[in-house]
């Protein structure tokens, strides 16, 4: 082809013509799909596949964290760099987008990048997809021996006391904490001697505002709740778009608890008041955190 004169040839557009940064994620995607078929990565025994859910399920969330919700983030300091620590938030929001929010927030804010294990109840374990996917996320069944376990190894455990009680909420009790259960996550962080770190977490409540509780689908489905929200189910899968809100996460000053004796576990006086000191600490977060937000989708 003869090119007209004042113009450049046109050329096939080779490698080298690639951004330099797109370049390099494509070769960095490359080697990660090369390690996959050749079986060269590591996972505990618990199932926690690190490579997979650094390169895979963290990037499929990401843009929720950055771009949709806008998440900011605030006392990173407060999570250790390198030792065990649990930190408790409330929940709200009708899908658990708060827990992964704050996943990617340790992930990607904190300068040594810490995996968030977080302890799940046992509906999202015995279901097939989802529970082998939180599995390779990182994360365990919500009992004893496995938090003290990934506390003792030095690792930072997620729990959500409120439990289905928090995420299936009407809205109209928004930001309100539900109780805290029996404070057994005070026990794992007495046993281990572990900070307690309470979080609080602004926006989740808006995702899915829930303005009833159909309980007899919910029982036929075997679920904790369904959902009626503004846009689910009138507008079908388009109502599992959440709503953009704005969202802070605020993780807050520890409370220590390698000062306390070895049997202090055992102390359900001191089980209840750790837990109750918890919960008001998340409780004013919130409202200070309400009081800075300047609205709703801001």
């Amino acid at each position: 082809m003869i090119p007209i004169r004042g113009e450049e040839p046109i050329r096939p557009r080779l490698v080298e013509d690639l951004e330099p940064d797109l370049l390099t994620r494509l070769m960095e995607f490359w080697a990660f799909v090369q390690r996959r078929l050749a079986g060269d990565y590591a996972v505990d025994d618990l199932g926690f596949d690190p490579e997979f859910n650094d390169n895979v399920l963290m990037a499929m969330v990401r843009p929720l964290y950055r771009s949709w919700f806008r998440v900011e983030t605030s006392g990173l300091e407060n999570i250790p760099d390198v030792t065990g620590a649990l930190v408790v938030a409330n929940h709200s929001g009708v899908i658990a987008l708060d827990a992964v929010m704050t996943q990617v927030a340790l992930l990607d804010e904190h300068p040594f990048h810490r995996h968030l294990r977080m302890l799940g109840s046992d509906l999202l374990f015995q279901s097939p997809f989802l529970g082998e996917i939180a599995r390779k996320a990182g994360h365990t069944l919500a009992c004893h021996p496995d938090a003290e376990r990934l506390l003792s190894d030095g690792e930072i455990v997620g729990v959500w006391p409120e439990g289905y009680k928090g995420i299936g909420k009407p809205f109209a009790e928004r930001y309100k904490l539900q109780r805290f259960g029996r404070g057994g996550f005070v026990a794992a962080a007495l046993r281990t001697k572990t900070p307690i770190i309470p979080t609080a977490i602004v926006g989740a409540e808006e995702t899915y505002p829930m303005i009833a509780n159909v309980t007899v689908v919910a029982r036929l489905l075997g679920l904790p709740y369904f959902p009626i929200t503004p846009t689910f189910p009138l507008l079908g899968p388009l109502g599992l778009i959440p709503l953009p809100s704005k969202w802070f996460i605020h993780f807050g000053e520890p409370i220590p608890t390698d000062h306390y004796p070895e049997n202090a576990a055992d102390d359900p006086m001191l089980i209840f008041d750790l837990t109750d000191q918890v919960r008001e600490r998340i409780q004013q977060t919130l409202y200070r955190l309400l009081m800075q937000r300047p609205s709703v989708f801001g």
